[in-house]
């Protein structure tokens, strides 16, 4: 059994690629908290296009961009780190760039921008932990990677806060907070490329035909497809059944929205260096337990009298918030575990293809059960999720590193 290590936040930092690239992670996460909440908006009020085209036009740019993922893993296995990294940076710059430069009315300008910025934001989580991967190891690396997902969150928090005040100034304001998202993305490039990180290609026995051994991850892909329905729970589910369903104040859902975010960013770290006593997969399959167990709870609450549904909602949601932290603490951290060295790259080009699809069709998966009442929407959700936990608990670990997922 492994012993709880204290992290020091110097140590936490170098793990994490240094202070230059912790600077990068946080102008990053500010621009992306800029504009990603309201482009929907801005297609709309600023382009003046229908919200069905805005909306398809969103959706493609998050599928296409999930079909670049295995090319960023071969770039990756070539030994790239903070290129890859600068690059999705980059990408994004330009989507910015046409999203401002797009004229009114037209669709076309919007589904290119939104392909941008869809690439960006696919190959960036693979991108980061490889670079991770590559500076720190073992539960140092898990914390880093955990510290890394706080200071993302904070800076999406503080970003779209400050995008919110600014939504009075109306069209100037959004083109203004576009543009300032595509500066704070050129900022943050600038720095993750000036760390100028690179890992030597690994050399691994032939056999399977892509440079090395593969680890199994089937179970933990396919898991992980609904595991990451949790990430979407306070954004779509909880304002879907406390608006819709339980007919309570929207202000019920923005503060479990913001509740969400402040716990993130406060635990994400103690909570992965305290399960970081147990072997990862466990740690993953506990997660899977606390989010079902918080889908039954939503269910309890929802079956409530009127004046108390909406409170006990969002009490519960904390445990929903602890399952994800769960959850985001050792999926990736996992990954990185197993995957020999030769196919980190792939491998962790694969998970962010299982996150991405998870993430993709969640919304319309959550409102069409949604439609249908609480059982269906939270019963499913819970036989589904124990269901996965199940199977990456079960999951055997070969062709791996030795005792990677401890």
């Amino acid at each position: 059994m492994a012993t709880i290590t204290r992290i020091q936040p110097r140590a936490l930092v170098r793990a994490s690629g240094g202070p230059r690239y912790a600077v990068a992670l946080a102008v990053d996460a500010l621009g992306t908290g800029l504009l990603r909440p309201f482009l929907l908006l801005y297609g709309v009020t600023v382009l003046r296009l229908s919200a069905s085209a805005t909306g398809i036009a969103m959706t493609a740019g998050v599928v296409v961009g999930l079909a670049c993922m295995p090319a960023v893993g071969r770039w990756l296995d070539r030994g790239a780190r903070s290129a890859v990294v600068a690059a999705s940076m980059l990408v994004r710059v330009v989507g910015v760039v046409l999203l401002l430069a797009g004229p009114a009315g037209h669709a076309g300008p919007f589904a290119v921008a939104a392909l941008f910025l869809g690439i960006g934001n696919q190959a960036w989580p693979a991108a980061h932990a490889a670079l991770v991967a590559t500076v720190a190891d073992g539960r140092e690396r898990d914390a880093a990677l955990a510290g890394g997902r706080a200071l993302r969150n904070a800076g999406l928090g503080v970003g779209a806060l400050l995008a919110t005040a600014c939504l009075a100034g109306g069209t100037t304001a959004l083109r203004a907070l576009a543009a300032g998202t595509g500066l704070a993305y050129l900022v943050a490039a600038a720095l993750a490329r000036s760390v100028r990180l690179r890992a030597r290609p690994a050399t691994a026995p032939a056999g399977d035909g892509t440079g090395g051994p593969a680890p199994r991850m089937r179970a933990l892909l396919a898991g992980n497809v609904v595991y990451v329905f949790c990430l979407n729970v306070p954004e779509i589910a909880l304002p879907l059944v406390l608006v819709t369903q339980l007919h309570a104040s929207p202000v019920w859902s923005a503060a479990v929205f913001v509740a969400n975010t402040v716990l993130v960013v406060a635990l994400q770290v103690p909570v992965t260096v305290l399960t970081s006593r147990l072997p990862r997969r466990a740690v993953l399959a506990l997660a899977g337990v606390v989010l079902a167990a918080s889908y039954l709870g939503f269910l309890a609450a929802a079956s409530l009298g009127p004046g108390w549904s909406a409170p006990a909602v969002a009490a519960v949601s904390v445990v929903c918030t602890l399952g994800e932290i769960i959850y985001a603490g050792s999926a990736t951290a996992l990954v990185t575990a197993l995957a020999p060295a030769p196919v980190l790259g792939r491998a962790l080009a694969r998970f962010q293809l299982s996150t991405g699809f998870g993430l993709a069709v969640s919304p319309a998966v959550i409102t069409a059960l949604g439609s249908r009442g609480p059982a269906a929407l939270w019963g499913t959700l819970t036989a589904a999720t124990l269901l996965s936990a199940t199977a990456v608990a079960t999951e055997k670990d070969r062709g791996t590193r030795l005792g990677a997922s401890r």
